[in-house]
């Protein structure tokens, strides 16, 4: 008996470790964590998505499966893990393979990767007074747009301040030595120097003190151009 306690002490004790080991490499931005969607959450929320396309109530779906309200109920907030042959009296009565309840917890987190100097040319308002435009990374979904680009001003390259779109923009100052105007203000911009404005503002490099130069710039906006 006190073997068993020492064992189910030491379980207890490796999972406040993992635990605390997990919370020590935790990032240190302030965004929410992201919700880890279980078997049983993806299952509900597929047989209720399904169930509202075909305009059936939970009793209706509950009756066509053979099973009761309450436990239909459970298996829509994922609160149970269903039998098997539950699911298929589900299946059945929505009249979709089994394999279609499943589907939604086959998850898909976007991610894009571009290796060095092999980013898309842009052709912008820049790009006519020597402003190169590099784009690092696309086609991800959602809401927000991400536009990350590496900003090469060339010897030939001419300041330009008259820069206007929706969203935010960071930039990162990598090589060179700039005066960015953002509004009525210059930022004297230097390696290893950042910027973060909101770029409805005009904006752009004023003086150009040291060509070529290179800086990351992140511009960040809704998918509606707010």
């Amino acid at each position: 008996m006190a073997e068993r306690r020492i064992k189910a002490a030491e379980k207890v004790a490796d999972k406040a470790a993992e635990a605390a080991e997990a919370e020590s490499y935790a990032t240190g931005s302030g965004a929410p964590a992201a919700r880890a969607s279980t078997l049983e959450d993806a299952l509900g929320v597929q047989v209720r998505s399904i169930r509202r396309q075909l305009d059936l109530t939970v009793s209706d779906l509950a009756g066509a499966a053979g099973i009761s309200v309450g436990m239909l109920s459970k298996i829509e907030n994922g609160q149970i893990s269903p039998s098997l042959a539950t699911l298929q009296a589900i299946a059945q009565a929505l009249n979709v393979p089994i394999t279609t309840l499943f589907s939604a917890f086959e998850e898909r987190r976007d991610c894009s990767f571009v290796r060095a100097h092999q980013g898309v040319i842009i052709e912008r308002r820049g790009t006519k007074v020597g402003h190169q435009y590099e784009l690092l990374g696309h086609g991800l979904g959602g809401d927000i747009v991400v536009e990350p680009y590496l900003i090469t001003l060339s010897e030939e390259a001419a300041p330009y301040t008259e820069f206007r779109h929706a969203g935010v923009e960071f930039l990162f100052m990598l090589s060179g030595e700039v005066m960015y105007r953002h509004a009525d203000r210059a930022y004297h911009l230097r390696p290893g120097d950042s910027l973060m404005f909101d770029s409805g503002a005009a904006h752009g490099p004023e003086q150009l003190i040291a060509r070529p130069m290179t800086y990351l710039s992140v511009i960040v906006y809704t998918r509606d151009g707010r």
